[in-house]
Parts: structure tokens; sequence; C-alpha cells
């Protein structure tokens, strides 16, 4: 199946590379430095042709590309040197962090050696409740629901429904309705409950406690222990902010800190919101992060860093860093700032 959106964007990224407006741009365009955002890094995907195999890059690609971005002078820094050096306006040259979200296992068997050999810091964001077990990757249970079945009864508002997915096509069509169900219908803090019943209902029992494809305990606190490695807070349960009340939100923002701190001895300085697209953050998940004491807080909104973002410091963006782009010219293109106005209706300063 084509992704239109995908094709648009990389039609745009090839046209910036090859009319030379990318390098030509940069000067001008490309901030002071980025933020890049991983979630897996693996050579071996347990599903290569998984509908989620964007989140997804080789081991091989991250080290080129540090390589390729070293070589361009920008200086691999830690998060808290990256805030240092926005608000010194990007004195020191352009810099780039490393992020990823959720804590996968691969990012200390897979990730971290090559983080070694470049000697560049890395900024984890990890959601107790998902290493606890408490919590669902929710699309990593969708896709094994899907492949499990020829056909699904999925129970609405409005009553029973059957999804067809008998074929390949198929499935790609049915994960995408039943993450429209569980996003976009389904409560936030019922949604473990709603997967649960989809598997029941159609003969699936779910299994129990982390993922393997996550870090346990153990794990994170060895990370954490790594002079390369900043363990950061991505809420308690994954939730989308947006979706809970007050409350509820500030409790996934701000009690995250103590659950971490029990668990590691240290208390995160930095944030992470789940999804953090526009219908997940928002100026007043903003202020709960602020209010929760957080040095910084990270969206997903496309974006380079400029200097006025010493103003913005819990509404950062992030470069994408995933299977869709694994190209060094399509990151290059990124980091030249031109795809920043493209991504956000010609906004140069990037928050939510």
């Amino acid at each position: 199946m084509i992704d239109g959106g995908e094709a648009i964007r990389k039609l745009a990224l090839n046209v910036a590379r090859y009319t030379g407006l990318a390098p030509l741009a940069k000067p001008f365009v490309g901030g002071i430095g980025a933020i890049l955002m991983l979630h897996r890094v693996t050579a071996t995907p347990e599903r290569p042709n998984s509908v989620n195999s964007h989140l997804n890059i080789a081991p091989g690609f991250l080290d080129t590309l540090i390589a390729d971005m070293k070589a361009g002078g920008y200086a691999f820094v830690s998060l808290d040197e990256a805030i240092e050096r926005m608000s010194s306006r990007g004195r020191g040259g352009q810099f780039a962090a490393i992020t990823a979200d959720d804590a996968y296992r691969d990012n200390m068997t897979e990730a971290l050696p090559v983080l070694e050999k470049h000697g560049a810091p890395i900024t984890i964001y990890a959601a107790p409740g998902l290493i606890d077990g408490a919590a669902y990757l929710w699309w990593d249970v969708i896709e094994d629901i899907v492949d499990r079945s020829s056909s699904l009864k999925l129970m609405t508002a409005s009553g029973p429904t059957m999804i067809d997915c008998s074929t390949p096509g198929r499935k790609i069509q049915a994960n995408a309705r039943l993450t429209a169900w569980l996003t976009l219908e389904v409560r936030e803090q019922e949604q473990g409950a709603a997967l649960r019943e989809l598997a029941r209902s159609n003969g699936i029992e779910l299994g129990d406690g982390r993922p393997g494809t996550l870090m346990s305990w153990d794990e994170v606190r060895a990370m954490a222990a790594h002079p390369l490695v900043t363990i950061g807070a991505h809420t308690i349960n994954h939730r989308n902010l947006k979706r809970l009340s007050e409350a509820d939100a500030r409790h996934e923002i701000g009690d995250v800190r103590r659950i971490l701190k029990e668990k590691l001895g240290l208390e995160p300085r930095h944030f992470a919101y789940p999804y953090g697209y526009a219908s997940a953050v928002g100026c007043r998940e903003v202020g709960f992060a602020r209010d929760a004491g957080y040095v910084s807080a990270v969206t997903t909104r496309h974006g380079v860093l400029r200097a006025e973002h010493a103003g913005f410091l819990h509404a950062l963006p992030r470069i994408s860093v995933n299977g869709r782009y694994q190209s060094v010219a399509h990151i290059r293109t990124m980091l030249s700032g031109v795809t920043t106005p493209l991504a956000n209706a010609g906004k140069m300063v990037v928050t939510i």
C-alpha cells in the first residue's frame, strides 16, 4: 500500500536535495542544532515487514549517520549540554543530541555500541507502566491480534462489527481501523481493558508482563549508570495527555519523577510527551511539564533548534530518524532546516 503523505514528503526532500536548495539554505535556516529522535535500533527486527517497521532503524545506519554529521561539523552532546548551548544562543557551533523513546532493549544491545564508538550521549525516555507490564505497547498488541486472525469481531458504541484480516492488504487496513478505534473511541484509561476484551472475544489470550522488546528495570539501571546515558521520563503509562483530565495528566507527568527516582535513585530532569503531536500535547501539557520541574520536554514536532528555543525548553521539536527516511541524504536535508517550515505551516521556530 502506498502512503501518499510519505510519497509527498520524500518528493519534497528529493527536490530540496537535487536542486541544491538544502545546502544553500542551511547557513540561513539550519539553526544551531537538532535533537534526533529514535525508537528501535536493530539489525534483526522480529517482523521485518511489520506495519510498525518505521519505528526501527539499523545500527549500521545510525553509525553512518553519526559519522556523517560529525564530518559535517556537528558535536554530539548530552541533552543537558544541548540546553546550555541553547541558553547561550548556540555558542560553540552546531550540536546534536540523541534521544530514544520507550526504553527498547535494542537501545542497549545494538545502539549503545555505536554510541560508544562515537562518544555520542543519548537520553532514553522510560515509562514505568510499560516496563512493569501494567501498560501495553498497544501498537504491537494490535498487530499481534490482526496477524493471528482472518477476521475480527469488534464491539463499538454502535454495536458489533466484523473486520476482514484475510489478506496482507486487509491486515494493513485492519491495523489502521483498530488503531483509530483504540486511540479515538476508547477512553485513554480503558485502553488496556479494551485490548484484553478484543483479544478474548476473538479467542486470543494476551500475555502478562513486560514485552521482551523492552528493557527490564535491571537493564534500565545499568543503562542509567553508563556515562553516555541519561534516563528521562515518558509519563507513567504512555498515555495521550490531551485526552486526560488535568488531575490525571499532572499525575502522569509529575508522579513519574518519583517512581523513576525510587527505581533508579535519580530524579529525571528531562521529559518526552507520548506521541508528541498536536492532538497529544498543547499549551496545557507544556505548562504541566514546566510545573513538574523538568529542565526540558520534547515533542515529536519536526524541526531544527534555533536560539529562540531557549525560551521554549518545554516544547522542543525533534528530527525523527526512522525507517521511512533511512537515508543520510534525507537526514542532511532535514538538518538543513528547509523542511522545518514545510512541515509546520511556515513556522521556523517550532514549539507546539
